[in-house]
């Protein structure tokens, strides 16, 4: 039961039917239309600027529009009282009744509350971590790999078909700087004296890998051809990685559906077939593209290249796709992946990169908008650094990995429950700061603790219950039918459970999953509000001696708040305390 969804649709009818009366003319638009809480309580439960813009829309006086809409809104069940308000908001008071059949409907609804209809059944593929295959995953790859496994929790709640891809990046020249590395640890393994080249991975997470070579092939290996040997360390390198890469993924909780190799997408001549797709369009040419502004190249060129028309879709500049030698540039598989998205039949398409890539969006863009033959919703999502924080020190460094901290090395501090909801407590695109300290406090101020402890205290009280007999109760349906009032300190947290459908409508359209996070901290503090309030000295009590009834009402709406906790958290890949320790 979305109240603020229920309220707008009314509002939207009556809109309607003020036009078929002839009192209104046909509004122009009516996204702009919102219904939301109000930041004074005594204003009401909720509050819509509905009067106010379209009033301004249609030339009419707020206050004249806004009582024909009161008119309507008064005659409806669950609305108690509506009142006009400043520029042209209109207040609603809701029917007390209404939030015993909402408690009822919540406890009925168990796992499923919350779930709205968005999707449709339509096709997501979202694209995220990415990492080279060159290297565990670190700090830098953990924020975009929450992000992007929540979301895809997410949209799949709201009723999209998500594929989850993770693009190995096996096809570029990092793979030659690896498969040299592991070949100068394959020496050293040996017994010989070596130094590793400027150009290598240092860290000591590739010498599995050249022990590995030992025990298939001895010495076997120094003995080869050079193209044979660096194609036998080279399978034996990335498979390897490629593991150790699955395994970090599960140590966070998360499962790909599908790896896509960007080598095997060029052996079989994808970047071939991509291009020949662009220039039965015209939109592949020769020609000749200016310096980058606002730097002086000594060694620029002035050369003939391949092009690809993106301006033609809003990009800046046309891209290059070969270099000045024949081989690929770094844009030509990322444009054949993409065209590969398209022709897999995605309806939705979201890459979540690092921020420095930011300078890929309209390149990307223009990509999707020359392959799409029919529209397709494209997104990306910058996802900005973390720093990681511990005795007030900022750590940059990893005994295992070199210049990064390793994800492994993070999980050996904190649990990845904490991981993956601190990494959503910002916005995607702001960085963030991960305190392992603070995370390991027990206080408010850390927002993973103080949300389980809101659903641990609420098991503790409901086993409590369950000893005396007064829960689970035999007819959850006969809820609705209570007429014990709610106090306003329950109140505010019954509405606060409440606005739960709208939140994973908001967040699910917007791609925003921090909104969450952010909703069950809000939450916690409810309840916490609760639970600790008094009222004429007396503590507020779930379980009141000799008052059934009482207990009764208080115990579903404890229940009904852990349910949402539950299911918050569940979308977060976290499985709720009912224990603290």
């Amino acid at each position: 039961m979305d109240i603020v969804n229920i309220l707008r649709e009314k509002i939207l009818n009556i809109v309607y039917e003020l036009v078929e009366e002839k009192k209104l003319k046909q509004p122009i638009n009516n996204n702009n239309i919102v219904v939301e809480r109000p930041k004074k309580l005594h204003q009401g439960d909720y509050s819509t600027n509905a009067a106010m813009v379209l009033g301004k829309k249609l030339s009419l006086n707020p206050k004249d529009l806004g009582d024909l809409i009161k008119l309507k809104l008064r005659d409806e069940e669950i609305i108690d009282h509506v009142s006009f308000d400043g520029p042209g908001f209109l207040n609603i008071k809701i029917n007390p009744k209404f939030w015993h059949r909402l408690i009822a409907e919540i406890m009925s609804s168990d796992n499923c509350y919350g779930e709205v209809s968005l999707g449709n059944g339509r096709k997501v593929i979202l694209e995220f971590v990415s990492a080279n295959p060159t290297g565990p995953l670190h700090l830098g790859h953990v924020r975009g790999a929450v992000f992007g496994d929540v979301l895809s929790r997410l949209l799949k709640f709201v009723g999209f078909k998500v594929t989850r891809e993770y693009y190995v990046n096996d096809g570029g020249a990092q793979i030659g700087i690896l498969v040299r590395t592991v070949y100068y640890r394959y020496l050293e393994k040996l017994g010989e004296a070596i130094e590793l080249p400027e150009e290598s991975y240092p860290g000591d997470y590739l010498i599995p890998i050249a022990e590995k070579l030992i025990a298939n092939y001895g010495k076997k290996l120094k003995n080869l051809v050079e193209v044979e040997r660096d194609k036998i360390i080279r399978s034996f390198s990335i498979e390897h990685m490629m593991e150790v890469i699955r395994a970090d993924l599960r140590s966070l909780n998360i499962q790909m559906d599908n790896f896509f190799s960007e080598q095997a997408m060029i052996d079989s001549n994808g970047i071939e077939m991509s291009l020949n797709t662009l220039k039965g369009k015209g939109l592949i040419y020769k020609g000749i593209i200016d310096p980058p502004k606002g730097k002086t190249y000594t060694d620029w060129k002035v050369r003939e290249q391949l092009l690809f028309k993106s301006t033609n879709f809003g990009d800046d500049i046309d891209r290059p796709i070969k270099k000045s030698d024949g081989s690929w540039t770094y844009f030509a598989p990322d444009l054949a992946y993409h065209a590969d998205k398209i022709k897999r039949g995605f309806d939705v398409v979201i890459d979540i990169l690092g921020a420095d890539h930011s300078g890929y969006v309209s390149r990307l863009k223009a990509v999707i908008k020359a392959f799409s033959e029919k529209p397709v919703e494209f997104e990306v999502k910058l996802v900005q650094l973390v720093k990681l924080i511990k005795n007030n020190k900022v750590l940059k460094m990893s005994k295992r990995a070199g210049d990064y901290i390793l994800i492994q090395d993070l999980l050996e501090e904190v649990s990845s429950d904490v991981i993956r909801f601190v990494m959503l407590t910002r916005s995607n695109d702001v960085p963030l700061d991960f305190d392992i300290d603070l995370m390991l406090s027990k206080s408010k101020d850390n927002p993973v603790f103080y949300v389980n402890y809101a659903h641990a205290r609420i098991a503790s009280v409901l086993k409590r219950a369950k000893e005396l007999k007064l829960w689970p109760l035999d007819e959850i349906g006969d809820l609705h039918k209570k007429t014990l009032p709610f106090m306003e300190s329950e109140l505010m947290l019954i509405k606060k459970i409440s606005e739960w459908p709208n939140v994973v409508r908001q967040a699910a359209r917007y791609h925003e999953p921090h909104r969450i996070a952010f909703y069950l901290n809000e939450v916690a503090s409810s309840f916490h509000s609760l639970y600790q309030s008094s009222r004429d000295t007396i503590p507020y009590r779930f379980i009141v001696e000799g008052s059934k009834e009482l207990s009764i009402n208080r115990l579903a709406l404890a229940y009904s708040t852990q349910i949402v906790i539950k299911n918050g958290l569940s979308l977060l890949g976290i499985v709720p305390l009912d224990e603290m320790y």
